[in-house]
């Protein structure tokens, strides 16, 4: 996987962060969404009860932004709210801005040197 980042502008999904080393992101966002939210969520997608228990419990106790934080530097980790179509659509606007300002300023750094 390390060839494919190398140059940047990838986008890797997800749901551990141990595995990867810090040097391969320049952001890391944690998707977060309410308990009831993600409950009715995992119940459309037929995921088994135990299943549902499970992501359930991690989403309560924060495992995945636990360990990203655990993981990355602190300026890298974003946690986003996904609750609704409202809140997808401003996440998508966000990543995308972040996205462009990283494209430019990888190309002003690769234009100056």
């Amino acid at each position: 996987m390390e060839e494919i980042l190398t140059n940047g502008g990838c986008v890797v999904d997800f749901h551990t962060c141990g595995l990867f080393p810090e040097r391969w992101f320049d952001l890391v966002l944690v998707l977060r969404a309410d308990t009831n939210v993600l409950y009715d969520r995992l119940k459309k997608r037929g995921y088994s009860d135990r299943k549902v228990n499970e992501n359930m419990e991690c989403e309560i106790m924060q495992v995945v932004l636990e360990e990203a934080r655990e993981s990355y530097a602190e300026d890298v980790v974003k946690e986003i709210k996904s609750n609704s179509i409202e809140e997808l659509e401003s996440n998508v606007e966000s990543i995308a801005g972040w996205a462009k300002r990283w494209a430019l300023a990888k190309s002003s750094s690769s234009s100056s040197s």
